[in-house]
C-alpha cells in the first residue's frame, strides 16, 4: 500500500516509422507546425530518468508509456523499468492513437501499477531531492484546490477539453457541497505563497456550478481507484474519447481524474508552487531557465516547448549542458 509508481508517457516525433503512420491516419504530408512543437525531441529524456534515481530514489516503479518505441540508450532491464506499450494496456481497435488523451485515461489499466502513482509528461524534470511527501501525504495524494474561468488564450481546442471535463465533474457534484464539506482544502493557509489563486477561487465562489478548476501544469498524483471510479460513472465519455486518434473538440483528458479528487475533498493541501515552477521556453527567459536549473532552487521544472526562439539547437545545447552539470553521472536506467 505503500509503494509509488511513477508513470510517463513518450513519444519520439523523429521516428520515421511513427511518421508514416502519422501521416497515412492524418492524411497529411509530413508534420504541421503545432505538432513538429509537441513531438519534437529535446533530447532531454536521459535527464529526467538520472533525476529519478538521484533525487526521489524511494520510488518502486517507472512505467515508461510508448508506441513501441524505445530510446537506443535505455536499458531495458533497469531493475526498476517497466516498459510499456501502447496495446499491452489499450484496446486494440483504439490504435494506434496520436492523442496523448486516449493514452493517458487508460494509465489505470496497466498491469501492475500500484495504487499511488505520479503521472509526469516528459517536459517535466527532477532538480534536487523529492520527499515522497511532495506527492502523497496520510494516504492522499498532495495538491491544491481552487477554481478560476477560462480564459480566451488562443488554445481554443484546450478550452474546449476543459469545459468537458468540468461538465463532467458538474454532473457528479454539488459545487456548494463539495466546498462546504472540504472548506480548509479550499481555503487553506499552505496556499498562501500564491494568493492570486486563492482570489480567484474567491471571486468565483458566487457561481452554481464549477467553471473551471485552478490546475497548475505540474506532475499530478492519482490514486488508481480514482481512474476506476470516473470509468465507472462517465465511462461512455472516456470512451469516445479513447477512440480519438487526434485531439478533438469533444475530448476529456488526464486532468478530468485530478479535478475529480479535488471535487471530492480526496486530496492534502499542499502548495505546489513553492517547490515547482513552469516555463514556456524563450530566448528572453533562457538564462533564468539556465540558473534554475544549475543552482538547483526548484525540485521540480517544466519546460513547456514553444516557437518563441529563434534556433531550436542553440536552446537545445544549452539546456543541455544545464542539464548535464547537475546530472552529468548514467544512471541504471541507461546502458
Amino acid at each position: 500500500m505503500n509503494k509509488i509508481d511513477f508513470v510517463m508517457i513518450w513519444v519520439d516525433g523523429n521516428d520515421p516509422e511513427w511518421q508514416k503512420e502519422y501521416n497515412r491516419y492524418s492524411g497529411k504530408n509530413g508534420l504541421d507546425e503545432n505538432s513538429t512543437v509537441r513531438y519534437r525531441d529535446w533530447d532531454l529524456l536521459k535527464y529526467w530518468f538520472r533525476g529519478v534515481e538521484k533525487f526521489a530514489p524511494w520510488v518502486n516503479r517507472v512505467h515508461f508509456v510508448t508506441c513501441g518505441q524505445k530510446p537506443e540508450w535505455l536499458n531495458p532491464n533497469a531493475p526498476k523499468l517497466n516498459l510499456v506499450s501502447h496495446s499491452d494496456y489499450m484496446p486494440a481497435e483504439h490504435l494506434p492513437t496520436f492523442s496523448s488523451h486516449p493514452i493517458e485515461i487508460n494509465l489505470h489499466r496497466i498491469d501492475n501499477l500500484a495504487d499511488k502513482f505520479v503521472y509526469f509528461n516528459d517536459d517535466c524534470f527532477i532538480l534536487n531531492n523529492l520527499p515522497v511527501e511532495r506527492f502523497f501525504r496520510n494516504g492522499l495524494p498532495c495538491d491544491r484546490a481552487g477554481s478560476t474561468i477560462i480564459e480566451d488564450d488562443g488554445f481554443e481546442m484546450a478550452n474546449h477539453v476543459i469545459k468537458n471535463n468540468v461538465n463532467c465533474i458538474n454532473r457528479h457534484f454539488n459545487k456548494k457541497e463539495s466546498i462546504r464539506r472540504n472548506w480548509y482544502k479550499w481555503f487553506n493557509i499552505r496556499y498562501a505563497t500564491h494568493p492570486r489563486c486563492m482570489l480567484h477561487t474567491l471571486q468565483t465562489l458566487p457561481n452554481k456550478e464549477f467553471i473551471k478548476f485552478s490546475e497548475p501544469h505540474f506532475p499530478n498524483a492519482f490514486l488508481k481507484s480514482t481512474l476506476q471510479e470516473v470509468w465507472d460513472k462517465c465511462g461512455d465519455t472516456l470512451e469516445q474519447t479513447s477512440a480519438s486518434k487526434f485531439r478533438n473538440f469533444d475530448n476529456i483528458n488526464q486532468w478530468l481524474f485530478r479535478d475529480w479528487q479535488i471535487a471530492k475533498g480526496c486530496f492534502t493541501p499542499y502548495d505546489v508552487y513553492k517547490d515547482s515552477i513552469s516555463f514556456e521556453i524563450s530566448d528572453s527567459n533562457i538564462e533564468r531557465i539556465e540558473n534554475i536549473i544549475t543552482k538547483k532552487k526548484k525540485r521540480l521544472i517544466i519546460l513547456n516547448d514553444s516557437t518563441q526562439f529563434a534556433s531550436f539547437k542553440h536552446i537545445q545545447s544549452r539546456l543541455n549542458r544545464a542539464m548535464e552539470s547537475i546530472l552529468p553521472e548514467k544512471c541504471s536506467f541507461e546502458i
